[in-house]
């Protein structure tokens, strides 16, 4: 199809393909009606989005570079004016996105060119600090979908707080061959050698160009979440068999900031038994109030006391000692001081609850980063005969004034598209859609670091790390690094996420844990800081929370359904309940994305060698293609020894990027 050549006609109409937008796409492709996916980005996932370096790169400067767009031009106006039949008015839409602020870029590492880059073609990248305020559509940046078609997994499921067993995936510690040496891990020293060759093996020296010559080994995500292992999306992906489209690597570490240092928090049974930083009688302090943690609900006396006082003070009755309980507090339950004592022990007990599933901790990431999901749900969406249309914009909405529903989208083409139900991101309204709103918003830094903040005997750890405020009124910062294994770092770097409610800007919120635990890059002789990570390059911005927006807020007809963008929160509960909850209403009596069929279970009838329709759509959108080679996994887990290492030059979108198109 294309933008010329589109239905009239269809069931649903997505506009932007976020996550939940995609969910719901998917879901109503699965189900047999006909949906049409529109994006006026150049990329999918909108602001789940990943991206390469230089994708990276060419956001910013969309971001810095562009002035606000007014509401539509007279020649818009005319367009859509002209497709109104009588007694229909049309409800304007933004033309751009108004969703992120306060961009901030700071680089820190050398501008020296290499000698083997000279002849490396210049990149339209800006090598600058600078601050950009406002929004932008379209940038031009790389399709950001790196999916493998082919992926299996496999995974033992334990019973919960178990010690995982040797079968569990566990990540390894090398990627693509490469391996680097810890403090643990270096070669023995010779007494006998001079003194200088007992030092730590000299760094490479890491540049700016080396960071654009090896850019697209990154895939920088705009959203920094883990999935849960018993989330309702990791739930979703199984039951669905979208699984397939992904691969999945453990966390391995969850770490806090604690007296000053960066410290491992031992939170499953075989953590707490080997830990070093914990006395015999704090170990049995631990298991035995985790354990009550797990059936709180059957001990009500425990707790009822606190019903209305915070989690904090809770624990402090408990008979912990000060690093057990800011270890619950912050790095298990992840709650905040004032957050109640029912809250608190709800988190502990899903926490626990999550352990041993597909590892050593409740959390999962995906490979190539977390824009894998929606592109999955969308590649999903089109083999059940889904149309996708990226760089396509559209101008209004077109409501009878009658039946006060909305029939139709124009187009910036002048297109009228007519459809059912509308699935509407919320940046796309106006500001006379909405009654009294206020949005929160979000604090976000991602930075390209040269060493994890804690070294350990294997340099492929992913850590999840909580920064408690550092002073009062301030917000508790969740840190997320990454190491190259989860393709989302060239080797020898490390990409980490800090992410926080806002109460400023984003560089005023995260600024002050940066300098606390990183230093820039070359500061030391050597260019290697002494004491902490080095941070090479540093992206801040915020990014606006309308998680907590209510329906009513938004004036518009009933069968315009309205999604929110990322939340604050680590894990995507908020986002999957939504987009099952929009599914219900607009089909109540239909399952929400029951499972896709295996490859090999599509049957064939004799005379045309197509696959017999199985109910959802017509025989040629059943027959299998490319994303349908793979083996379909039980569980959404692959063990690191199969992670692919092709670039993502090499990977396929699940649709077309060009300015519109059909996916398979």
């Amino acid at each position: 199809a294309t933008a010329e050549d589109l239905r009239r006609q269809y069931n649903v109409c997505a506009l932007n393909s976020g996550l939940p937008e995609s969910v719901i796409a998917a879901a109503c492709s699965r189900i047999g009606q006909r949906v049409l996916h529109l994006d006026r980005r150049t990329y999918y996932a909108g602001n789940w989005a990943s991206f390469t370096f230089p994708g990276l790169l060419s956001w910013i400067d969309e971001y810095k570079n562009r002035q606000w767009l007014n509401q539509g031009t007279t020649n818009e106006a005319k367009e859509w004016r002209d497709k109104l039949k009588e007694g229909e008015e049309a409800v304007l839409l933004n033309s751009v996105d108004r969703s992120i602020s306060n961009v901030e870029v700071f680089c820190y590492a050398s501008e020296e060119s290499e000698t083997e880059d000279k002849d490396e073609p210049d990149l339209p990248v800006t090598k600058a600090s600078g601050v950009a305020e406002g929004g932008g559509d379209d940038p031009t940046a790389e399709p950001a979908d790196r999916t493998d078609p082919d992926s299996q997994g496999t995974a033992d499921e334990e019973q919960p707080f178990q010690t995982p067993s040797d079968t569990d995936p566990q990540p390894q510690s090398h990627v693509n061959g490469q391996r680097g040496f810890s403090e643990d891990q270096s070669p023995k020293k010779d007494p006998n050698l001079p003194p200088q060759s007992t030092a730590e093996p000299k760094r490479e020296k890491i540049t700016y160009s080396k960071l654009i010559k090896e850019g697209r080994r990154f895939n920088i995500d705009l959203v920094s979440k883990l999935l849960y292992s018993r989330g309702s999306l990791v739930d979703l992906l199984v039951k669905s068999n979208v699984s397939r489209y992904a691969e999945f690597k453990n966390v391995t570490r969850i770490l806090t900031y604690h007296n000053g240092k960066v410290e491992k928090v031992p939170c499953s049974r075989a953590d707490v038994f080997a830990s070093k930083q914990l006395t015999m009688v704090e170990k049995r302090m631990l298991m035995k109030f985790l354990t009550f943690c797990m059936d709180y609900e059957q001990h009500p006396e425990e707790f009822l006391d606190f019903k209305d006082r915070s989690f904090s003070e809770f624990l402090q009755t408990k008979k912990l000692t000060d690093n057990l309980q800011h270890f619950v507090l912050h790095s298990i339950a992840m709650a905040s001081e004032t957050d109640s004592t029912a809250e608190g022990l709800r988190a502990t007990r899903h926490f626990l609850q999550c352990l041993g599933r597909y590892g050593n901790t409740p959390f999962l990431f995906p490979l190539y980063g977390l824009g894998e999901i929606p592109q999955c749900f969308c590649r999903m969406c089109a083999v059940f005969g889904g149309i996708y249309c990226l760089r396509h914009s559209v101008q209004c909405l077109v409501v009878n004034k009658e039946s006060g529903r909305c029939e139709a989208v124009i187009d910036t083409n002048g297109q009228r598209i007519g459809c059912s139900h509308f699935i509407v991101e919320d940046g796309y309204l106006t500001e006379e859609r909405l009654r009294n709103v206020q949005y929160r918003y979000i604090s976000r830094a991602v930075l390209i670091t040269d060493r994890s903040l804690l070294r350990a005997e294997s340099d492929q750890q992913i850590s999840l790390i909580t920064v408690p405020p550092l002073e009062a009124g301030q917000p508790a910062v969740r840190i997320i690094e990454l190491c190259s294994s989860s393709m989302t770092s060239m080797p020898g770097t490390y990409l980490v996420h800090l992410t926080c409610r806002s109460s400023g800007t984003a560089k005023e919120d995260l600024a002050p844990v940066v300098s606390r635990l990183f230093s820039e890059y070359g500061e030391s002789e050597g260019n290697v800081s002494i004491g902490k990570e080095a941070v090479l390059w540093a992206l801040y911005f915020n990014m606006r929370d309308s998680s907590d927006v209510e329906r009513s807020s938004y004036d518009l007809p009933g069968n315009v359904h309205v999604c929110t963008g990322p939340d604050a929160a680590l894990g995507n509960d908020h986002s999957i309940k939504m987009a099952e909850s929009i599914f219900q209403q607009l089909f109540p009596d239909e399952e929400f994305c029951p499972p896709a069929p295996n490859p090999e279970d599509i049957v064939y009838d004799g005379d045309g060698g197509q696959p017999e329709d199985a109910g959802f759509g017509s025989p040629e959108q059943n027959e299998p293609s490319r994303p349908e080679e793979g083996t379909v996994p039980t569980e959404p887990v692959k063990s690191e020894e199969s992670a692919d290492p092709k670039q993502d030059s090499e990977r396929h979108p699940p649709a077309s990027a060009e300015e519109t198109g059909t996916t398979d």
